[in-house]
């Protein structure tokens, strides 16, 4: 246990310019390189969200968790590059936290704690890879708590988890802003690919700056590379330039992506295929009920809920809120359980195994990986569909985009924009961009907006006099050069024909089920997977044409449980299943509906 604390420090100190001296790491840490001078330090005003004041009895919680260490000036708790690293609370003297110089800044010190504060932001619960150093600036003391205890602790420990991820979150937002350049994205704005990595990003809540290569600052920062535009987009990481770099390489990068055991074959009791509202859901059910548990995404978490602008139906929440907002927590809460995630990290099949004589699920992953699973949940919802036109692929990313959050409205801010769809998620993008000052035709196939969309956005739509509605139209023609200038509409029901300003098109029409890394496994003609009464439903008719022999479920001598597709062990919850309601709540509410079916088809090992 670690010596008792000296009172809280509450004052703020001055910086400190740190001598060229070589840096003293303490035991079993790395070194990291030589920082130098950095700016004076900054202090996080104790008492805020980000730097709460500890009661004794909550300080000597997370004392007796560790052991003490002296420390001296340049000692390193963690450098950059480090994964899972230590909890440390500062029982005397003061620490750094310095992003290092990139090639177009210098280094700065982000933060500094002192006696009575501890360490640590959300990468203490992700596995991200650290994007700066903590330095000690003034000799002292610390308490180091393992790893491994204080991810158990977070998961344990009400009172002390509630406070731990509460400063995180806070600091995690103060880091978005000063740490920034510990992440750069070189690119251009009409990239379909610099989108996908911005969007990245901005879900991971990845400390990061975007430099649009157009910009003296963007041309600035590409020429330190060395590399040209052929190259873009291009991430500078501490310690790495990424040349036309993908979200599979910015985590690698920053170590996000699953890294696996060193036989490639991890065992979890439960791997979840999809990190929308009904995946987060089915990892928090099923690791705060004592599952080890995997969620993995082919890009980030969220879903089609993350592009959401708005979502004012969600029970619990009468002001609404974002998507964006909606998946952050959901994601804070399946780290507090222990819930591992992993993004982007895509899944290329799955097949019934047995291992060690247990009946087990086999998880495939792309690069040659693959995880082990007591049971999986796919999760992989459905994504919009593109328009047959001309010119599509031209525009898609860079003036088309399947969803409206902040990322793609600063682009088009008070710009004439067209959103084509008729339900809601169509209606809350028009209500949004209007808001942000865009001229909006909203194009709708059918002859009403009443009959798919909400009433309550039915009103407002109709309301507002930035947005105009084009009801029994297509779009028919893409008109611009690099970027999309107007759109031609077609009247379904008189043919006339009509051009329009949009510097950008919002497409929120049909759903493609994400079931086409799934073989062997039964599924309705448009490819939505088939679960419980379906699955029995679909063996009946099978047997009335031609009776076969004893199948899987008569060998488990059971039927298949709720929510259970026609593979045992795999169940199916939210968008991609047939029958789902399409909504946010319904695919939360199927996501830990399908974890106690889950515990039922487990039980039995």
């Amino acid at each position: 246990m670690c010596d008792s604390p000296p009172p809280p420090s509450v004052a703020a100190r001055a910086g400190v310019v740190y001598p060229e001296a070589s840096a003293r790491p303490i035991p079993g840490r790395t070194a990291a390189p030589r920082i130098g001078v950095v700016t004076a330090a900054f202090r996080v005003p104790v008492g805020t969200a980000a730097n709460p004041v500890l009661d004794r009895a909550s300080f000597q919680r997370l004392l007796a968790l560790g052991a003490s260490e002296d420390v001296t000036v340049g000692d390193h708790l963690f450098s950059v590059g480090d994964t899972d690293p230590d909890f440390f609370v500062m029982e005397a003297g003061a620490v750094d936290i310095v992003r290092e110089a990139t090639g177009t800044s210098p280094a700065r010190t982000v933060a500094q704690w002192q006696a009575g504060e501890f360490l640590g932001e959300m990468s203490m619960l992700t596995g991200q890879a650290s994007l700066l150093t903590a330095r000690i600036s003034e000799a002292g003391r610390v308490c180091r708590v393992p790893n491994a205890t204080f991810k158990q602790i977070m998961s344990t420990d009400g009172p002390l988890s509630d406070l731990l991820l509460g400063t995180f979150r806070a600091r995690r937002a103060l880091l978005m802003n000063a740490a920034g350049r510990a992440v750069e994205i070189v690119g251009r704005a009409a990239s379909a690919s610099s989108m996908t990595l911005r969007t990245y990003a901005t879900r991971m809540e990845l400390p990061h700056r975007w430099l649009d290569v157009s910009t003296d600052a963007g041309r600035a920062a590409l020429a330190a590379t060395g590399l040209a535009e052929d190259d873009l987009p291009v991430v500078v990481t501490q310690g790495a330039t990424i040349a036309q770099a993908t979200p599979r390489l910015l985590a690698d990068a920053v170590g996000l992506r699953f890294r696996g055991g060193a036989d490639g074959g991890d065992r979890f009791d439960l791997v979840v295929v999809g990190a929308g509202p009904a995946g987060l859901a089915a990892g928090i059910y099923g690791a705060s009920e004592g599952l080890s548990t995997l969620v993995l995404d082919a890009l980030a978490p969220g879903g089609q809920a993350a592009a959401s602008s708005r979502i004012e139906n969600y029970l619990g929440f009468p002001a609404g809120l974002s998507g964006a907002e909606l998946t952050e927590l959901g994601i804070v809460q399946a780290l507090k359980f222990g819930v591992r995630i992993s993004a982007p990290t895509g899944v290329e099949g799955l097949v019934s195994v047995t291992d060690d004589g247990a009946d087990r699920i086999r998880i495939d992953l792309t690069g040659g990986e693959h995880v082990t699973a007591r049971a999986v949940v796919v999760a992989t919802g459905a994504r919009y569909r593109r328009l047959p036109l001309d010119r599509w692929d031209d525009f898609e990313g860079g003036s088309i985009f399947f969803a409206t959050t902040e990322l793609e409205g600063r682009d088009c801010a008070g710009k004439p924009v067209a959103v084509v769809g008729g339900a809601n998620s169509a209606g809350q993008a028009a209500l949004f961009l209007a808001d942000l000052g865009c001229t909006v035709s909203l194009i709708v196939r059918g002859d009403s907006i009443e009959v798919k969309m909400s009433s309550y956005l039915v009103d407002r739509i109709v309301a507002h006099e930035r947005i105009t509605v084009h009801t029994s139209t297509d779009v028919s023609a893409l008109h611009g050069g690099d970027h999309l200038e107007s759109i031609s509409l077609t009247s379904s029901q008189t043919g006339a024909t009509l051009d329009v300003d949009a510097n950008a098109l919002f497409c929120f029409v049909g759903a493609v089920p994400g079931t086409s890394w799934l073989t062997d496994i039964a599924v309705d003609d448009s490819g939505f997977l088939l679960t419980d009464m379906d699955v029995a439903a679909a063996r009946a008719a099978s047997r009335n044409a031609a009776p076969a022999a004893a199948d899987r479920w008569e060998v488990l001598g059971r039927s298949p449980l709720p929510f259970e597709t026609s593979i045992p062990r795999v169940f199916a919850a939210g968008d991609v299943r047939l029958g789902s309601m399409k909504r946010i709540a319904a695919a939360t509410g199927e996501g830990a509906s399908a974890v106690a079916s889950v515990h039922r088809a487990i039980a039995r090992d």
